[in-house]
């Protein structure tokens, strides 16, 4: 099945919106530069074959970050003293 690019846009925007719901700043930190470096990497491909093989793993990983996401906010954490400095900032 050929994936057009809406869908693989839809993909990618789902990618970013379920990464920012994780409580642990490291992991959603490392989950968004791994998208947007993936997405970056893979632009240019052209071939009908692995344009369908990516967007499945990526629908994958959409899976995978959602049960995270699920598990992690069963288990909560301090913040970490960067995610507090960070959030001042954005205060002012």
């Amino acid at each position: 099945m050929i994936h057009d690019r809406k869908a693989i846009l839809g993909l990618y925007r789902n990618l970013i919106r379920e990464s920012k719901k994780w409580n642990s700043y490291n992991y959603r930190m490392y989950a968004l530069r791994r998208i947007r470096h993936e997405f970056q990497e893979n632009k240019t491909i052209q071939d009908k074959g692995k344009i369908t093989e990516y967007y499945h793993k990526g629908v994958e990983a959409l899976n995978m970050i959602k049960r995270q996401v699920i598990i992690g906010s069963l288990y909560s954490t301090r913040p970490l003293v960067i995610e507090t400095v960070a959030n001042k900032a954005n205060l002012n």
